[in-house]
């Protein structure tokens, strides 16, 4: 059944795009969200936690890509389940760390929006 392989080519697309955030802000040295937190999904864990998330969303994803199936790369069905997967996960992942999310302002923008021209 082909279309069960399109599946998990989807959802591999949602864990290797899920893994992105987490892996980057850990290798940063950022505190990021994660379902180990409290609460889960809305607090942060440390840098390291967030390392080992990111990396086993990856895993998983790699699995579902190799280990289902024949992947094929290139201008293919598989390719376009798992874009459409990361694209999903992408959009997704946006609109809900915009809601929980403070937005980041810094030092130098502060400063520079209670300044008045005086010309």
């Amino acid at each position: 059944m082909y279309w069960l392989e399109l599946v998990a080519y989807f959802v591999a697309g949602l864990f290797a795009a899920n893994g992105v955030p987490h892996f980057v802000n850990g290798i940063s040295g950022n505190r990021f969200q994660t379902p180990f937190a409290k609460p889960p999904g809305v607090g942060e864990s440390s840098a390291f936690v967030n390392v080992l998330w990111g990396f086993s969303n990856f895993v998983i994803a790699f699995i579902l890509l190799f280990a289902v199936g024949d992947f094929e790369t290139g201008f293919s069905l598989d390719m376009l389940a798992f874009a459409v997967g990361v694209l999903a996960a992408g959009a997704g992942l946006a609109l809900y760390f915009t809601k929980i999310r403070k937005p980041a302002t810094s030092a130098n923008n502060d400063k520079n929006s209670n300044k008045t021209d005086k010309a």
